[in-house]
């Protein structure tokens, strides 16, 4: 079941009537309600794999526990690292082992041996990545006196399974998500009102903003050695919009439903093409995991402390098991790379936190070099992009070669929509100018909002139910 989908459009209003008008008496039953409602919605996927996160929710529940209330830190330590290694051994299973298997069979191949590796044939259980995330932090934090156990086995595995989050984030924390269902809520009809406008602001981004730009970067990207530089550079842009579209689209309706039942959820992108460097960008994009990283990886491995080589050490590992985090291809390691190439140069000059206040555009001189470098980022970022789109290494590199072979002279009409165009055009502008806010149908009026609503009737595209890119991650 995708937010997409005619199905969750029943799912969710039933729901929302059950928790506020059959459910209200207590926070208990509102919370067992949500519990089962996100186990349906998991099930709707693949029912067989509600085991894997009904056993994640149970692990993490009783190693949490277990480590408070050890005295003995040997005994503390192996319920830490039995919860750690189970939950990354699953992930590891799931998502990495056939990666390297195939890699270390291609491996003894080429120097000569035969190799038939054993392979498993099973599919990547949607969000698996994000609830293994949830639990890792919950036990993280325990394990370092943080925050204390929960004991309460309903409100936990609220936390873990809430279906706004449960498929693709953002990364929760317990200390900011678990006190929320611990309480009573009380309806807000102006949450609520504001939720329904970023709902349907995401609804946007993703039916019409990213499957649209989709069309084109896949028509462009299945056919690129037959196509020019200019037709490759607008496949790198398109992608560019459909990934932020599609993912901050399922961000901004995660966000908005929740708000429907009272609880907020972390925001997980700030405009992060509007970034000034590819620093900024990445405390824009993806929020909720970048934080995950910095707090659970970076500082741990030392963070900006200790010498300049230690400090880009720990931003190589983290950018590249940011990259290895999103799947089992080097197209994904290569794209963490070069996303270490682009943000080490900032740490060594001392500058990597030089664009942290909110900025004006008044067409000075500052202005232009502003713009600039706002167009500078969003450039390496395109080009970045084309190693996370490309099926291999090959791909990517021969999709660059062809950019940078400067051959112009096949028809662009083909891949240029005066419709598309107009929605680009419609939604950066929104965005730029809405920036300072959560999101730019915040606090908007009734006539705006309708607008918008006859923008995804007119060019949403619900022919095909596309799901949403981070499912598979």
């Amino acid at each position: 079941m995708f937010f997409n989908s005619f199905a969750f459009a029943v799912f969710l209003p039933i729901v929302f009537v059950l928790y506020w008008f059959v459910f209200n008496k207590n926070k208990s039953s509102q919370n067992l309600l949500l519990i089962f409602a996100s186990y349906y919605f998991y099930s709707c996927w693949d029912w067989r794999f509600l085991f894997l996160l009904v056993f994640s929710t149970f692990l993490d529940y009783y190693t949490g526990i277990q480590i408070e209330k050890s005295q003995n830190s040997n005994i503390r330590k192996f319920w830490f690292w039995l919860s750690v290694i189970v939950n990354l051994g699953f992930l590891g299973i799931f998502k990495y082992y056939n990666f390297f298997a195939s890699s270390f069979a291609e491996l003894i191949q080429s120097v000569g041996f035969k190799s038939s590796p054993f392979l498993l044939d099973v599919v990547l259980p949607v969000g698996i990545s994000f609830y293994t995330f949830h639990g890792l932090s919950y036990v993280i934090d325990i394990y370092n006196s943080r925050i204390k156990a929960e004991y309460n086995f309903v409100d936990y595995s609220l936390f873990v399974s809430y279906f706004p989050l449960l498929v693709a984030g953002p990364i929760e924390r317990a200390t900011h998500l678990l006190p929320q269902v611990k309480v009573q809520r009380v309806f807000d009809f102006e949450k609520a009102k504001e939720g329904i406008s970023q709902i349907v602001w995401g609804f946007f981004k993703k039916v019409v903003i990213a499957d649209s730009c989709a069309i084109f970067a896949n028509q462009i990207f299945d056919t690129y050695p037959s196509q020019d530089s200019f037709n490759l550079i607008l496949g790198a842009v398109y992608f560019a919009f459909q990934i932020y579209g599609d993912f901050s689209g399922y961000s901004d309706m995660a966000l908005g439903m929740s708000k429907l039942f009272g609880i907020d959820l972390l925001k997980n992108f700030n405009y992060p093409y509007f970034s000034r460097d590819i620093a900024e960008f990445w405390r824009r994009w993806h929020i909720s995991l970048s934080s995950w990283f910095k707090d659970y990886l970076y500082i741990p491995l030392g963070g900006s402390k200790g010498s300049k080589v230690k400090q880009v050490r720990n931003v190589f590992i983290i950018f590249v098991v940011s990259g290895f985090w999103h799947g089992a291809n080097w197209t994904y390691l290569a794209w963490g790379v070069l996303n270490a190439i682009c943000f080490i140069p900032l740490l060594l000059f001392n500058i990597n936190r030089k664009h942290i206040s909110k900025f004006r555009i008044n067409w000075t001189f500052s202005s232009v070099k502003t713009v600039a470098t706002i167009l500078y980022t969003f450039s390496m970022t395109c080009f970045m992009w084309i190693f996370f789109r490309s099926d291999t290494i090959f791909d990517a590199l021969q999709y660059v070669k062809g950019i940078f072979s400067f051959n112009f002279t096949s028809n662009c009409k083909e891949f240029i929509s005066y419709s598309l165009t107009f929605l680009l055009c419609y939604f950066n502008y929104q965005e730029w100018r809405f920036r300072d806010v959560d999101f730019p149908l915040y606090k908007t009026n009734t006539l705006k909002l309708i607008f918008v609503l006859l923008l995804i009737l007119l060019f949403g595209q619900f022919g095909v139910k596309k799901e949403f890119i981070y499912f598979q991650f």
